[in-house]
């Protein structure tokens, strides 16, 4: 007996250094970087993974961050504007060497990117321009020139004109502003007509197929829609289907997403204008941690206005995929695989 108890004093005492050791284990913080051994520590808020895109970017732009050295922290504010406000103040806490946001909402952000140029942090605007803000860098393609793209197009196959509708982003998205400039450029002194347009917010593809919907009931001989992205157009899709309308109305969008280019090979959707997203975010890895090594962007010529500050712009060109040159841009350019494409033709 009394070896007995000796032995279950001994497992207690055992058991009781085991449970303190994990319990001492599990109270380590998370996110506790030993300094000497970790490389650019960046920041990374996102607004939201709705979009297809951005989880294309998401991993290129930390592989390509990581090859270079450095380490990335991913935060997803699944289209909370409060909780991307939240993020960027634990990045500015955590004292981050770059911040780099791709924005929910331009205007609401601008005072946490103020306290983070204040705090000495450098900051990136991620495809879309946060306003009034003076970030360090602002990465994106010519939003203006995707919206010409998308008005051109319906331009060349509607020669004779006609009633079009603009299912468009959340107008909280500056780039949907800039996307709406570059289509009024081409549309005015057109013989087409805007008959409805609405904007999706939070970019949730569902508000499409609702609005093409309601803008059928107003207007069925529409000739084209222009969508503010294959997402949108993809929904658009839908409720032309449901009206059996599907190939005979003339649907652009951007993006490039695997979806849309099928349905492109496929004639119910146009083009798209195409954005290589792994050439930005793979330049903007490369300037990320250029800047954590403090070192300046003078090599970017070219700046926008925000609002109230002039901001370095690297400013990237979208291409025009049609089915015609479907094979050379986006499976030639290894974006999209043939089979994949091809998928419902071959």
């Amino acid at each position: 007996m009394k070896e007995r108890k000796k032995i279950a004093v001994i497992l207690a005492v055992v058991s009781g250094l085991v449970l303190n050791g994990c319990t001492a284990q599990q109270s380590q913080p998370d996110d506790s970087v030993d300094a000497e051994d970790s490389g650019p520590q960046i920041g990374l808020s996102i607004d939201s993974f709705v979009i297809e895109r951005w989880i294309r970017d998401r991993d290129i732009f930390v592989s390509s961050a990581e090859n270079l050295g450095a380490e990335v922290n991913v935060q997803n504010a699944n289209g909370d504007v409060d909780e991307q406000i939240s993020q960027i103040e634990y990045f500015i806490k955590k004292q981050m060497d770059v911040i780099v946001v791709v924005a929910g909402d331009c205007a609401a952000l601008s005072g946490v990117m103020k306290k983070a140029k204040e705090a000495g942090i450098p900051t990136i605007c991620y495809d879309r321009l946060i306003q009034n803000a003076d970030c360090d860098l602002y990465i994106s393609f010519d939003n203006e020139d995707v919206g010409r793209l998308m008005a051109q197009n319906m331009v060349e196959n509607m020669p004779e004109g006609g009633d079009i509708f603009l299912i468009q982003g959340p107008l909280t998205d500056d780039n949907v502003k800039m996307v709406r400039n570059g289509i009024d450029e081409v549309l005015e002194g057109s013989n087409l007509r805007v008959v409805y347009e609405a904007n999706c917010e939070g970019w949730l593809s569902e508000h499409a197929y609702t609005y093409v919907k309601e803008g059928l009931k107003m207007d069925r001989n529409i000739k084209g829609i222009i969508c503010g992205n294959d997402d949108l157009a993809g929904q658009t899709f839908r409720a032309l289907s449901e009206e059996r309308l599907a190939g005979k109305i003339y649907v652009t969008g951007q993006d490039g997403d695997l979806a849309a280019c099928q349905r492109i090979v496929e004639g119910t959707q146009e083009m798209t204008a195409f954005k290589s997203v792994e050439e930005e975010a793979k330049i903007a890895a490369q300037y990320a941690v250029k800047m954590a090594a403090g070192e300046p962007v003078d090599d970017v010529a070219k700046t926008i206005y925000d609002g109230a500050y002039e901001v370095p712009y690297l400013e990237l060109k979208p291409i025009a995929v049609t089915k015609e040159n479907m094979d050379e841009v986006i499976i030639g350019g290894g974006f999209h695989a043939r089979e994949d494409v091809y998928l419902n033709v071959d």
